[in-house]
């Protein structure tokens, strides 16, 4: 690909027209003045290639199509490929498996460009191309991961490849994959600046604290319990080289535009208010507040998985009415997922309460959140979306909120888990991991914060693996542990639910059976289009068809 091509296609993808900062502005650059020769002439050029980058990194779209393939999320508006993989349909020729490869190799395709060209760039210091190649080494490193984790091995260089070469390129092991990511985050941590040393105007770039979440993250995937369990503590106690990060103060404002860049945050996906927008809310929020209609609803697994404010689930606490279901339950349930009986604050600062059972409601605006069957553009499941809502947002839900990929608490969480793992998960490491965030949750019982003595091993792997989903719920993780798990049968597989509002409030609602193929779930096929090109990428997955 030219570089003339490589930047009509960002000027075209409207990427050019924003950059990782709100507090900064630019002109979009024009598609028809540059050559490979004098593109590389400009910082301000080369910095362009680094924010394209970032952009092909993550997005807010990613982030709900990934909690879309989990027990969290059903998308009942239409037969989306999510939907059909989690019902058993993974057919070769499904556009997701297509698309995020496509994603994948696109954006190693901007890495490799810059990496080739940025020493071209003759005003540029060494320290700025020391640190930018450390930014674009450390997403090349994300997006391989993200590209193992759904289809295992998988084609892997680290230089530019020509049209030719990509289409006789063979599968790399996945775990020569991992250990590269590894070497490389290791290599790299040196090079860029700690969280404490960021200017304003850096605020959203890598840091040395993302290399380390990354690391404790990529270990945690692989149950190197040990590994992860170090990273995270790095993170925890040696905070003076890594950065400072702590639990916010409040859990719902974690997910506010007045807190973005708080001292949890490791590393976001930066969004700008007015010029680079998401807007997945639009159809998910309730309609009363002005949602379009629902295509991503939470289930009732999710609501079932928060606490009662005792510390117990709802199979534990006999006080737990299931008609009256959302009262004395875990603060995150209603800063997560909107329920019947809700309340909303819309984009004016009012508030409204959010009627869903059906036969409830005083008129008709307060009726159009009721539940009304599964073809209705109401929730198909009784529930609404409501982490992320930006009440800084335009009244069609377009918002510029950053969408956090690592935080301090998945770091705690992280360390729990793998303290278990070894053995050595007691009530010192309960008090630094779990009883933190209960406390930050808004719980107070002792039952619920007191490290639980006595409980077995297997009781407490399923209270971290539950405080997990709790906490992250919607931040596009629950899928990723599912399947390090191996537990898809356990999560995956048969009737999903929605609230207790069916046949007159008598039963809850049933939804899709899934299906979870244990001997082919657990990694996807890969595209039939890239088969069709390049036989050396067979034999396909597990299970799936060549």
């Amino acid at each position: 690909m030219t570089m003339r091509r490589i930047i009509h296609f960002l000027y075209s993808s409207g990427l050019l027209l924003t950059t990782l900062y709100s507090c900064n502005t630019m002109d979009p650059l024009p598609t028809d003045e540059f050559t490979d020769a004098t593109f590389w002439q400009s910082v301000d050029n080369a910095e362009q290639m680094v924010n394209m980058a970032y952009n092909q990194m993550y997005s807010a779209d990613k982030m709900f199509n990934d909690e879309a393939l989990s027990d969290n999320i059903f998308e009942g508006r239409s037969n989306t490929d999510q939907r059909s993989i989690r019902n058993g349909m993974p057919m070769p020729t499904l556009g997701r498996f297509a698309s995020e490869w496509n994603d994948a190799y696109g954006g190693l395709k901007t890495v490799h460009v810059f990496l080739a060209n940025v020493d071209r760039v003759p005003e540029a210091t060494d320290a700025w191309k020391q640190r930018k190649r450390a930014e674009m080494r450390f997403i090349r490193a994300l997006i391989y991961f993200r590209l193992v984790n759904f289809y295992g091995d998988v084609p892997f260089f680290t230089e530019d490849v020509t049209l030719e070469e990509s289409e006789q390129i063979g599968r790399t092991p996945k775990a020569t994959i991992i250990a590269f990511i590894h070497t490389e985050l290791s290599a790299i941590s040196s090079m860029l600046p700690s969280r404490n040393e960021l200017e304003v105007t850096d605020r959203g770039r890598i840091t040395k604290g993302a290399v380390m979440a990354f690391q404790a993250r990529a270990y945690l995937y692989e149950n190197n319990w040990q590994k992860t369990a170090d990273y995270c503590d790095s993170l925890m106690n040696a905070q003076g080289t890594y950065g400072n990060y702590a639990l916010f103060s409040n859990y719902t404002g974690l997910f506010e535009a007045a807190n973005e860049y708080n001292e949890e945050v490791i590393l976001d996906y930066a969004y700008v208010p007015s010029l680079k927008m998401w807007g997945k809310l639009y159809d998910a929020a309730p309609l009363s507040a002005g949602a379009r209609l629902n295509a991503y609803a939470p289930l009732q697994s999710l609501v079932d998985n928060y606490l009662t404010l005792s510390g117990a689930s709802i199979s534990d606490n006999p006080s737990y009415n299931e008609n009256n279901p959302y009262v004395n339950r875990d603060p995150r349930l209603t800063a997560t997922v909107v329920h019947h009986g809700a309340q909303w604050v819309n984009f004016n600062g009012s508030t409204r309460t959010i009627y869903i059972r059906p036969g409830t409601g005083s008129n008709n605006e307060e009726r159009m959140d009721v539940y009304s069957g599964a073809a209705a553009n109401t929730s198909p499941t009784g529930y609404y979306v409501r982490k992320y809502y930006d009440r800084t947002a335009t009244e069609v839900f377009q918002s510029g909120l950053n969408i956090i990929m690592f935080r301090y608490a998945d770091v705690l969480l992280m360390y729990a888990e793998a303290k278990q793992q070894l053995g050595q998960l007691d009530a010192a490491v309960w008090n630094q991991t779990i009883r933190p965030i209960r406390v930050r949750a808004g719980f107070e019982a002792a039952t619920a914060l007191d490290f639980p003595v006595g409980l077995s091993s297997a009781a407490m792997t399923t209270l971290i693996r539950n405080e997990r989903r709790s906490e992250l719920a919607l931040e596009g993780l629950r899928y990723f542990d599912i399947v390090r798990w191996k537990a898809g049968k356990t999560y995956l597989d048969g009737p999903v639910y929605g609230a207790k509002f069916a046949n007159g409030n008598s039963s809850y609602i049933r939804l899709d059976t899934r299906r979870f193929d244990e001997n082919r779930d657990y990694l996807w096929s890969l595209p039939q289009v890239e088969v069709d090109l390049n036989k050396n990428l067979l034999p396909n997955n597990p299970g799936h068809a060549n």
